[in-house]
């Protein structure tokens, strides 16, 4: 599996969120409404005159998927001799749209809240409103099948809405999970949010929340990233 993403670049933790489209909409009419996108707004802030720009670059269509990177300027404050200076920053979000089952998925490569406001905007041009692509949901049996065939491979559990009065979470860390009584316990009284496992075939420490937020920790690159999240964590989206 091929991607463009950068080799060279290793970090010691890259994070990601998985999308999906809630409308049925092809690889080749998302690349034509993508290409050459170009948005540029007027700001002004402390007198100061920005011009920011918001577009998408690196389009490239391989293995039914569409790659490319989400390119943003936005304005923060820049500490100077005791003042904050307004000064323009551009973020570069990597993305894939790809077909999976018979549906688009979509994985951008940023934290949390960023994911989704990027999200929203992929909305927005492709549907012409929010609300056309959502969080992307693994469901409770899925990701108990995921951490009951590789028991072994599974670091930390992270349980939520628990039914036991007065306790909002619970967690368990350590090896051979499935063989405790207490995951069996935790099981039937919440459902799993949250799991760090170990890839029996990447070989990597993996953190993957029901919501479609994936995290690989360990000297990777984005396209190790990226082959990760398509081959193991696709197949788990409802």
């Amino acid at each position: 599996m091929r991607f463009f993403f950068r080799e060279r670049l290793l970090k010691m933790v890259i994070a990601g969120k998985i999308f999906k489209l809630q409308e049925s909409l092809d690889l080749n009419r998302i690349a034509e409404k993508l290409r050459d996108f170009r948005r540029e707004e007027n700001y002004e802030e402390e007198n100061r005159r920005f011009k920011l720009m918001t577009a998408i670059h690196k389009l490239d269509m391989r293995l039914h998927m569409l790659q490319g990177v989400f390119i943003q300027d936005k304005v923060i404050g820049i500490p100077q001799h005791g003042e904050l200076v307004p000064t323009m920053m551009t973020t570069e979000a990597p993305f894939i749209f790809a077909e999976h089952n018979g549906r688009i998925l979509l994985l951008i490569l940023e934290k949390k809240l960023q994911a989704n406001r990027i999200a929203n905007q992929f909305s927005e041009i492709l549907f012409i409103k929010t609300g056309y692509i959502v969080e992307a949901r693994i469901q409770q049996d899925v990701l108990k099948h995921f951490h009951e065939e590789n028991p072994e491979g599974t670091k930390l559990i992270w349980f939520d809405n628990v039914d036991i009065p007065n306790i909002a979470k619970l967690s368990l860390a350590g090896p051979s999970l499935a063989d405790t009584a207490l995951y069996t316990d935790y099981s039937n009284h919440g459902d799993i949010w949250y799991m760090v496992v170990k890839s029996k075939k990447y070989g990597t420490i993996v953190g993957i929340t029901r919501n479609g937020i994936v995290a690989v920790f360990g000297k990777v690159d984005e396209r190790e990233f990226v082959s990760y999240v398509v081959d193991e964590v696709f197949p788990l989206i409802s």
